[in-house]
């Protein structure tokens, strides 16, 4: 797919001082210039699409490109130049029925996702941490989730990233150097699997850097092989972009349209646009890896949706990305929605982890409001929260942080694992309905085995590899709050999610009742 050129240099976010310096255009008085933003209310594809963006009205930030209101070349700039208010977006994603796909037990089918350590736009990108989790992570999930192969491959020649795979469920291919250079191209690393793997038949080469791919995209895909006889089925977005001849320095300054005639420019709807290679994955037969070709033989494409068809190379990309991925990314099987209990640590969570001793022997800890407001909300929204203190604490101390959050403390818990399924036993609840937040060691099991799992920014790698989201925030510093604002989301988004299935489902029976 097409990636910037090497040499482009785009600015970095929020750096006012890297931002290309724009030369002073003078209008020419004698005639009127204005800009003009075409809004028409009734979108097809996506309806009232010019209202909410990332915290912002989408045609709010047209207004405020620097080239239409900064530079002073318009003008005018409409009737009213305020910023409209901000607002809330709204999941109205639909969801795609999935078919069961049946493995042919004969052929053994892998996924194989590549994973360098020498990237060189986000130095080791694929384990960088994108809405809590690892960038490979949500490639890993899909894959697993999937449940149409026989194995899950990360290749990599980074001890840190073999370390992320692993904990995440996939195995590990300790790839060669000499397919691991800057100049070393992913058909060659595929065949270097291939070649070390011959039981492997049908390779899916997954692109690491592809975060909202969804199980039931890598299902219908393989049912396109296993159904219909393809060879070889790679992913596709289609796009409605205008392409133009590019002129190279030294030549007719000129250019020519690639795909359009002027003269009859099209409306978008009119258009079916163009399907262009989105990178999130390729299926393909070992056959044809040998061949040397990722694509051969009996070719087809699998369409993913705009929203889906994400791709991170540089550090520009990441908060895009990151927004993009909290709305239609894959979280797991399990609904977050049942989420009832929030079992969090006193030390190292909720607080820094010191004690402070005052000159009369009391013991003293700091709470930042922001993880009370956090609690709060959690309650107000019928999740029952309870704090945990593993280290020694004086009960006159617990009933001070009872009495501030407003929720039961546990003191001098020794087998954590031990307390958590006891109380679980006790409210009736599985895993899978509880939140857990801890930050060493002692809580890798609770870890692991919640429905949902967090650790502060700053908690040692044991835990961090096992938690299934890592904070922003440091420990007594906001990371308390920030994860129960990502549980409250990802409780919001199953809602709507389940409002959707269920209005799909009344439309399916409508349909065969008439």
């Amino acid at each position: 797919m097409a990636r910037p050129r090497k040499n482009a240099k785009r600015p970095r976010q929020g750096d006012n001082n890297s931002i290309t310096k724009r030369r002073k255009v003078h209008s020419d008085d004698s005639k009127h210039i204005t800009s003009l933003i075409l809004a028409r209310r009734g979108s097809k594809d996506i309806p009232l699409k010019n209202e909410i963006l990332a915290g912002g009205w989408v045609i709010g930030w047209v207004l405020r490109v620097g080239a239409a209101l900064d530079a002073g070349v318009f003008n005018s700039q409409g009737e009213d130049g305020k910023r409209p208010l901000q607002g809330d977006s709204h999941d109205n994603n639909s969801s795609t029925k999935r078919r069961k796909v049946h493995l042919d037990d004969s052929k053994h089918i892998a996924a194989l996702i590549l994973a360098r350590g020498g990237s060189k736009g986000i130095p080791l990108k694929n384990i960088k941490m994108l809405a809590g989790v690892p960038l490979i992570g949500w490639v890993i999930r899909a894959a697993l989730d999937s449940g149409v192969f026989h194995s899950v491959w990360v290749s990599t020649d980074h001890e840190d990233i073999a370390k992320v795979a692993k904990a995440w469920g996939a195995k590990v291919h300790k790839r060669c150097p000499s397919v691991s250079k800057d100049c070393s191209s992913s058909l060659e690393a595929i065949q270097e699997f291939s070649s070390k793997y011959p039981e492997v038949d049908i390779i899916c080469n997954i692109q690491a850097t592809s975060p909202c791919l969804h199980p039931y995209h890598l299902k219908e895909a393989l049912e396109l092989m296993t159904h219909q006889g393809f060879e070889s089925v790679f992913s596709v977005v289609r796009r409605h972009h205008f392409r133009w001849q590019e002129v190279k320095k030294g030549e007719c300054p000129i250019t020519e349209p690639l795909n359009l005639d002027p003269s009859k420019r099209p409306r978008r709807q009119d258009w079916d646009g163009e399907l262009c290679e989105n990178g999130s994955f390729y299926f393909t037969t070992k056959k044809l890896v040998t061949e040397g070709l990722l694509q051969g033989g009996k070719i087809t494409y699998f369409e993913m949706l705009p929203e889906f068809s994400v791709d991170i190379d540089v550090d520009i990309d990441w908060p895009v990305a990151e927004q993009r991925v909290l709305r239609f990314g894959y979280f797991g099987k399990d609904k977050p929605e049942v989420v009832k209990l929030l079992l969090c640590n006193v030390s190292g969570c909720l607080t820094d982890g010191q004690i402070h001793i005052s000159a009369n022997g009391d013991d003293m800890v700091s709470i930042n409001t922001r993880d009370q407001t956090g609690i709060n909300m959690l309650k107000k929204e019928g999740v029952k929260v309870i704090l945990i203190e593993q280290n020694p604490i004086k009960k006159t101390l617990a009933d001070k942080i009872y009495k501030w959050m407003g929720c039961e403390v546990l003191r001098d818990v020794d087998d954590i694992l031990k307390k958590v399924e006891k109380l679980m036993k006790k409210d009736g609840l599985e895993w899978k309905e509880v939140a857990y937040m801890g930050n060493d060691e002692p809580d890798v099991k609770c870890l692991s085995l919640a429905g949902l799992s967090a650790v502060p920014l700053d908690a040692p790698v044991v835990a961090l590899n096992a938690a299934k989201y890592s904070c922003h925030c440091a420990a007594g510093r906001g990371a308390v709050r920030e994860f129960a604002e990502h549980i409250l989301l990802l409780k919001k988004k199953a809602k709507s999610q389940m409002e959707q299935d269920r209005i799909s489902r009344s439309s399916d029976n409508s349909i065969l009742k008439n």
